[in-house]
Order: C-alpha cells, then sequence, then structure tokens
C-alpha cells in the first residue's frame, strides 16, 4: 500500500488538467505561484465573513514576501458561501488583493466540511503551486513567525522529502460514541489509538507529501477531524509526523516579545491582539539574547498556565 500510494503522488501531474481542476474552485486564483523560486506557501484557512480577522492577519504576519532572501506567499484558502451576495463580497475582496482561493465545501464547522476543504487545499496546491518547496496550512486565528519558520525550513537539507512537522499529538483515542457526528467504528478503524498526526492549527508539509497525502485520501474514509484525516493519510504514505515544540498547538501562547521571536505560532488570537503583538515586536527590533529568549519562554509558559486557570488578564 505505502509503496503504491508513494509511486502514485511521484508520478501525478494535474498540470494539464487545471481547467477541470478550476471547476471545484469558484475562486481559482491560478497565476498566484507565478514565482518559480517559491520557499515557502502559507495556506490560511478562513472562513468566508471573518473579513476583520483577514485584515487584521494582512497587516501583521503576513505582511512579508520574503524571508532572508526567499520568496514566500501567504494565501487565504476558504469554503463555499451561503448566499450570493457573499460570494460576490469575496469577489471584491479577491479583486482588491490577490490572496484569496475558494474552494466548493461543505460548512467549515462540519467534520465532512474542514476534511474536505482541506484535500481542496491540497489539490489546488498540486495544481497551482507545485513550485512551492513547503507549503504550510494554518487557520485565520493563529499568529505565525515567519522568519524563525523560514530559519528552521533553511537549515534543513536541501531538499528534504517527507516532511510533516508540528506539534505532534500522540495516543489520541477515537470517538467511540456513536451518537457522535465524529463516532469512528471498529470497522473503519480498528486501532486503540489514532495514529500520530500533527495539531491543525499550523503544520509543513514538504511538497512531496501534500502529493503523497492527497493520494492516500481517496482510500480513507473514516469520519474524523481533518488534522487526523492528513494524519492517516500521511500514515498510509508512509510519513511519519516531526514534533517541533516551538509550534503552539491549539494554545493561545501569552504575548512576551523573546517568547514569540522564538516561537512559531500562537493559536486562538483575535484581530486586535494581533495588531497590538505586531506592533510591539516591530518596536522591539533586534535579536533576543539566550538568556531572554529563555526568560521569555519561561515568561509565556507561566503566564499561559494562569491564563488557562482564569488568573490573568489577556494581552491586549
Amino acid at each position: 500500500m505505502v509503496v503504491n500510494v508513494r509511486e502514485k503522488a511521484r508520478k501525478l501531474d494535474l498540470s494539464n488538467a487545471r481547467e477541470n481542476v478550476s471547476q471545484g474552485y469558484p475562486i481559482t486564483n491560478p497565476d498566484a505561484c507565478r514565482n518559480s523560486n517559491l520557499f515557502l506557501l502559507a495556506l490560511v484557512f478562513s472562513s468566508p465573513a471573518n473579513v476583520t480577522l483577514r485584515e487584521a492577519v494582512r497587516r501583521t504576519w503576513a505582511n512579508q514576501t520574503l524571508i532572508q532572501g526567499f520568496p514566500v506567499r501567504i494565501l487565504f484558502f476558504l469554503g463555499s458561501t451561503q448566499t450570493s451576495a457573499a460570494h460576490e463580497a469575496l469577489i471584491k475582496e479577491s479583486e482588491h488583493y490577490g490572496d484569496l482561493v475558494q474552494g466548493h465545501a461543505a460548512a467549515d464547522s462540519t467534520l465532512h466540511g474542514s476534511t474536505e476543504r482541506t484535500v481542496l487545499a491540497l489539490r489546488w496546491v498540486i495544481t497551482f503551486c507545485p513550485v512551492a518547496r513547503f507549503v504550510l496550512l494554518t487557520k485565520e486565528s493563529v499568529f505565525l513567525n515567519l522568519p524563525a519558520i523560514g530559519s528552521y525550513l533553511l537549515g534543513l537539507r536541501r531538499h528534504p522529502e517527507d516532511l510533516y512537522i508540528g506539534r505532534v499529538i500522540q495516543k489520541g483515542s477515537p470517538n467511540r460514541n456513536p451518537n457522535s457526528p465524529g463516532y469512528l467504528p471498529p470497522t473503519l478503524y480498528p486501532d486503540k489509538y489514532l495514529p500520530e498526526y500533527c495539531d491543525g492549527t499550523a503544520y509543513i508539509l514538504s511538497q512531496d507529501v501534500v502529493r503523497k497525502v492527497y493520494v492516500a485520501s481517496a482510500a480513507v474514509l473514516a469520519p474524523v477531524p481533518a488534522d487526523v484525516f492528513v494524519g492517516v493519510c500521511a500514515k498510509k504514505a508512509g510519513v511519519t509526523p516531526t514534533h517541533s515544540a516551538r509550534f503552539s498547538g491549539d494554545k493561545h501562547i501569552r504575548y512576551n516579545a523573546c517568547c514569540f521571536r522564538y516561537l512559531f505560532s500562537s493559536a486562538g488570537m483575535e484581530s486586535h491582539e494581533l495588531e497590538s503583538l505586531w506592533a510591539d515586536l516591530r518596536q522591539k527590533r533586534g535579536k533576543c539574547s539566550l538568556l531572554k529568549t529563555y526568560y521569555g519562554l519561561v515568561t509565556c509558559k507561566a503566564l499561559t498556565y494562569l491564563d488557562s486557570l482564569g488568573l490573568n488578564k489577556p494581552y491586549g
């Protein structure tokens, strides 16, 4: 099975099917990856109505086109709209910014919808952005430290393969509740634990893994969340996730400048919070010493823990 998936992925070529594939994307943005030297593509999953948060992302961490001289591209990936007025608003937004892709996917809040949207995003990458060396998938409510992520990726060997990195979840339990929409019957998934997978708030795939996961997805029928789905597909393709504690997972990390210069991500960010911390990071330019970084990480961890207990006031 693994060998077949990897071989099919190696031979997969959708470049000649661009016109047919486009039918699945009301907003296709086919020329978004014109730079053949594209180093990193970040796809930000966003709900069509969340215009304010997209604006905040554009003004903050996504407002950069190079990492140490290497090109990056940030795009928002959206599911289907419910009304023609909402779609028209997206068309105008797309024409203004040129950074939207929309796929025909069900509601984001459903298991099927989030998984379908992820598969559509991977197919879009393979068809319209095969030049990107790395693909980062994230959510609109996440702060990303692109310079730190870029430095990490640049430190890898020149042409890494089988890269699937994020905050790895181990020994997750399948949903065995028959009354739950995410019920996973033993007939579909008999194992005691789910495979290891990267938390869906932010993770990175090398271009070859995008293809492998997409090919494997055709045989995965399990009704699981999108991030678990990617993990199941990766396992079928013989790809093992790599853990990095610099990804926050679904945790909202309390802000400290040196902490945020080291971490790759922080989840659960609101628009005003993104704006505030970004302004502070820009004001406090310069590198943090090892001691300041260590102190910043300890401070972040302590304040985040207090937040979880409801004992501290959030930043911003």
